[in-house]
């Protein structure tokens, strides 16, 4: 796989894009891996898994933190949660009803991600492809295209919709493009998560192309199942960038 700026072994390492503090209006973030060089050993290896996301009302932000969960279920592994940078002026999401963002998830720029063995971007939909937040961001990555420093990387995707036919599969399928553009492995996660994902006893979100939840109006928050499959995500993508960093 591509690596970073270099597999450095130490876990007391800051992610650089981890040492800036957010401002209040940014409300994106991303999971990203890096791993250790394999030659000091498996027990030093280092993996850090960016979980970029954009979250209006915090569904998405939700599952990003049980993704980060899921990458340090792994042995070995580090999870980062960072945001992008939100485009909209304070008082519009104000009349929207926009909630405060965690402010302890800091702003990543396109210039750190080649810091990552893996990212993992989560966002809502809208219309069934994702948002104009996250767009912006990925139209910033123009620099690191030119030099294609993100080829061989692992990505993968988690998203929020309002209903059932939203956008589950196509607002993840319309983002293939971007990792495509830069070279990057699309991972998805198939049915590896299992029989719960045939189960027709409850109403869930996801798809083999990543996690997802349903946020109907806005006010359901993602069920324990939903949660559950975001950590799967996590933990499989983590398992995944392990054994390609170590082999």
């Amino acid at each position: 796989m591509g690596k970073g700026e270099g597999c450095f072994p130490s876990t007391s390492r800051k992610h650089p894009a981890v040492e800036g503090s957010a401002p209040a209006e940014a409300n994106a973030a991303e999971v990203e891996v890096v791993k250790a060089d394999a030659a000091t050993g498996p027990e030093s290896v280092s993996n850090f898994t960016n979980c970029r996301f954009y979250s209006m009302y915090g569904h998405v932000e939700a599952m990003a933190k049980k993704i980060k969960e899921g990458v340090e279920n792994v042995e070995g592994v580090e999870g980062y949660l960072f945001r992008v940078a939100e485009t909209l002026p304070a008082d519009v999401l104000q009349k929207m009803h926009a909630p405060p963002k965690d402010e302890s998830i800091p702003i990543i720029s396109a210039s750190d991600l080649p810091g990552a063995d893996a990212i993992l971007f989560g966002f809502p939909t809208r219309y069934g492809t994702m948002p104009a937040q996250m767009k912006a961001f990925f139209d910033s990555t123009d620099e690191i295209w030119e030099s294609q420093q993100l080829t061989g990387k692992p990505g993968g995707f988690f998203v929020s919709t309002g209903t059932q036919g939203g956008g589950q599969e196509t607002t993840a399928w319309t983002a293939i493009t971007q990792l495509v553009h830069h070279g990057m492995l699309f991972i998805p996660v198939g049915y590896t998560f299992g029989a719960s994902m045939f189960k027709l006893d409850e109403v869930k979100a996801g798809s083999p192309y990543g996690a997802g939840t349903f946020a109907g109006d806005g006010t359901k928050l993602p069920t324990e199942i939903e949660l559950a499959f975001a950590e799967h995500q996590g933990r499989y993508t983590a398992g995944i960038v392990k054994r390609l960093c170590t082999s």
